[in-house]
């Protein structure tokens, strides 16, 4: 059980985040799944789950990659580093162009086979101040 689910989160972050392949999403996702991390202006469904990861693809080319998984029973909790660049205005920031990364913790919960909650917390807050720096041109001397 604890294999399959890893595979499910392993397969769901490659293809939908990465790849964007959302003809594949019910693949994944339960129909009564709930993402407990979406912005409050969208649906914490898995529409909304498709409008979040469409909405950043216009601010960032991003990759997720695993660096941890731990699974036990039906929750899968991974840490991930994402690679961004941005390509798109993002917090009132215009795009700068420039390639970055930042950490984050996904927790999903899983139902017959398929994720049905989702958590996250993603450093916001570093990517912002990366772009900040890029975009009013501060450079640190090495």
């Amino acid at each position: 059980m604890d294999t399959n689910n890893k595979k499910v989160v392993t397969n769901f972050i490659e293809e939908i985040w990465n790849q964007n392949q959302f003809g594949k999403i019910e693949e994944y996702i339960h129909p009564d799944f709930v993402d407990h991390s979406l912005p409050n202006t969208l649906p914490a469904n898995r529409e909304g789950l498709k409008r979040w990861i469409k909405e950043t693809g216009k601010s960032f080319d991003h990759k997720t990659v695993i660096e941890e998984m731990v699974c036990e029973e039906n929750k899968v909790m991974v840490k991930i580093r994402m690679h961004l660049k941005h390509i798109g205005t993002w917090r009132s920031i215009e795009p700068t162009g420039i390639e970055l990364h930042t950490f984050g913790y996904r927790q999903f919960n899983l139902k017959v086979g398929k994720i049905i909650e989702h958590w996250s917390v993603i450093d916001g807050q570093a990517i912002e101040n990366q772009l900040k720096n890029a975009s009013h041109g501060c450079k640190i001397a090495e």
